[in-house]
């Protein structure tokens, strides 16, 4: 007689403030004890496992990434392409896929950011101690992602308040009115630059992405265009910003690592760790078109699940010492940049320009940089996540 598996376990103990906080203890428990389970204050059944969250991301047919109860939907004021499947999402993909191959990325856009980093470090002090995070890596990752996008106009404070905003709504959870409203706010503010930017691109066509959608020969709607470069702005200056300052703390607290790197030159190595070690996308919904069965527990048709991508890069069955930053491991077959369709379009550029130009540019100005209290650094973010400060001393 066949039977029907059991629905996860239920929790109601977690928070989402606990998450947001510190969320690695949480993970790394549920890894032991309970790799699939139903967290009532997030709404979602959590997937902590490696092997399970890449099944999910890699099956888009019984998985799908029409996530109908989404914070991103109000965040963006629009159905992204981050929340389509199959022809839908490919379509509007590709339509700026042109922006960011790897032969604009090696003719354009990397020369670009090499000489804008130089001007960027160029501001900063000889010595004394600043915010690295706030100074270099959030600024830097706003401005060349507004040449990439085609909005060069948009302030550094402006693409960071917009991101930061959009962030803090699509992963807002707990589904509080605060982050919604600011991203209501944010979205005014785009959708008018945006205006201005078509009529710009269409005079004078470039190689960004807002311009290669608008000057197609069948280009997608106007609206999706807008949705576009707004997902594009969420996860474009959050995920190297954080990427940086998150390597950086890695190397400035491992500094027999940072010496044999400096010698060696293995700066992509200790990128691809820092995005294992702190996924800037900590977690990703997906929604089961039918039942399934994962470890035992019954997923049914509709029910939401979340891939836990920071818990999968900490999963003792792949990594040693999953806790500690090592740039050094033999595989690091991490989970930061997705997988399957939706594997993140901007993965290109961030290896490009934080892994094989800031990383080195930093060390090459700052020979002596030093992180002098690490346990200053604060870390926050449930779906999204980094250090938000990171006070370095120059020499």
């Amino acid at each position: 007689m066949l039977t029907t598996p059991d629905l996860a376990p239920l929790d109601e103990e977690i928070t989402f403030d606990q998450l947001h906080l510190d969320p690695y203890p949480i993970y790394r428990r549920l890894r032991a004890e309970a790799p699939v389970l139903r967290v009532r204050s997030i709404g979602r059944t959590f997937l902590t496992r490696a092997a399970d969250t890449k099944f999910v991301k890699d099956n888009p047919a019984l998985f799908s990434s029409d996530d109908p109860n989404t914070p991103m939907k109000p965040a963006f004021q629009a159905h992204t392409l981050m929340r389509k499947d199959g022809p839908d999402h490919l379509s509007e993909r590709m339509a700026m896929a042109p922006a960011l191959m790897p032969g604009a990325i090696h003719k354009v856009w990397q020369p670009l950011y090499r000489e804008l980093a130089e001007a960027y470090l160029d501001r900063l002090p000889k010595d004394g101690i600043v915010d690295f995070h706030t100074e270099i890596s959030g600024p830097i990752a706003a401005r060349i992602l507004a040449h990439i996008l085609g909005i060069p106009e948009a302030s550094d404070a402006e693409m960071m308040r917009w991101s930061q905003t959009l962030m803090d709504g699509a992963g807002n959870f707990a589904w509080r009115p605060g982050p919604f409203e600011a991203c209501d706010r944010a979205n005014a503010e785009m959708n008018a630059l945006f205006e201005r930017a078509v009529e710009r691109v269409r005079a004078e066509p470039n190689a960004s992405a807002f311009s290669v959608m608008v000057n197609a020969e069948t280009p997608i709607p106007l609206s999706q265009i807008y949705a576009n470069i707004k997902i594009a702005i969420g996860g474009g200056i959050n995920e190297p910003r954080d990427a940086l300052s998150t390597t950086l703390f890695g190397l400035l607290t491992e500094r027999e690592q940072l010496e044999e790197i400096r010698r060696s030159g293995g700066w992509g190595a200790a990128f691809e760790e820092g995005v294992r070690w702190v996924a800037p996308i900590q977690a990703s919904s997906r929604r089961a078109t039918e039942d399934v069965e994962i470890r035992g527990c019954l997923i049914p048709k509709g029910d939401t699940v979340m891939t836990i991508q920071a818990s999968a890069n900490h999963d003792e069955e792949l990594f040693e010492h999953p806790e500690r930053f090592d740039a050094f491991r033999a595989k690091n077959p991490h989970q930061s940049f997705a997988s399957g369709p939706h594997h993140c379009a901007g993965s290109h550029v961030a290896r490009r320009t934080v892994g094989q130009v800031m990383l080195e540019l930093v060390f090459e100005r700052f020979p002596n940089l030093s992180l002098p209290e690490p346990e200053a650094v604060q870390w926050r973010g449930f779906g999204f996540r980094g250090p938000i400060n990171l006070p370095v001393r120059l020499n």
